[in-house]
């Protein structure tokens, strides 16, 4: 009787291009159910794709089109372990934790819903973790280019200048992404923990009463950011 009543009370879409303005805007069918914040993350990473898409497409163009000799990444990028040079190990080391952040993530999401906050806490906290020692490898990344290759954003003796530039630019912005993902995480936990999920405690990123989603909110963006590193290292590292 209730489904006949609300089926009776719908109104039809209008045909044509004014049915599809009125149903994004009226937000009645397109975004039924969907939180805000989610819907609004989903806008943000759509606009940061353009951007890492325009970073990357810029160096593909500049590593084509210059005539100096372009660093090979797998020499630029070694390090020297027992007398050995090892290319690329602390790459593949730093790609590993941040996709291992992704598995730790999804579980979290998982548990949020499930109300469990301890479980969500220790999680969040793993995965912060992950995305702080990703970013602490990132600077012993960039200290060991810049003081000891001597490679600059304006600069580089190993071959074409531009390779500095793109290196800092690229990797700058996104561990910059993984820095402030960090951050939330931490924020986010500390809530999960507390309860402030449960009871709507008022406050910064607190969301519904007994709602996790600030926490798949979290997931999305974190996921981002893994799947545009591993955009970043397979063009730059290994092309």
């Amino acid at each position: 009787m209730t489904q006949s009543t609300q089926a009776s009370t719908t109104e039809p879409l209008a045909e044509g291009l004014r049915g599809i303005v009125a149903d994004w805007s009226s937000d009645q069918r397109a975004f039924k159910k969907v939180p805000w914040g989610k819907a609004m993350m989903w806008i943000f990473l759509l606009s940061d794709t353009f951007i890492f898409s325009c970073f990357l497409i810029s160096y593909m163009t500049v590593r084509i089109s210059t005539t100096d000799p372009w660093p090979n990444p797998s020499e630029v990028f070694s390090l020297t372990l027992w007398g050995h040079k090892i290319p690329l190990i602390l790459i593949a080391i730093m790609t590993f934790i941040l996709i291992s952040s992704s598995g730790t993530m999804a579980m979290a999401v998982k548990f949020g819903y499930e109300k469990n906050r301890k479980v969500t806490f220790i999680l969040l906290l793993i995965t912060a973790a992950l995305g702080a020692t990703f970013v602490g490898m990132q600077a012993f990344e960039w200290t060991k280019l810049i003081v000891h290759e001597g490679i600059r954003p304006w600069g580089n003796p190993m071959g074409a200048a531009q390779f500095g530039a793109s290196f800092f630019m690229i990797t700058g912005f996104h561990g910059t992404h993984v820095s402030i993902g960090v951050i939330f995480l931490i924020i986010v936990a500390i809530k999960a923990l507390r309860g402030d999920l449960d009871k709507q405690r008022p406050g910064f990123m607190t969301g519904r009463k007994g709602n996790y989603e600030i926490v798949e909110t979290m997931g999305l963006y974190w996921h981002f950011v893994d799947l545009v590193w591993v955009f970043i290292f397979a063009v730059f590292y290994l092309w």
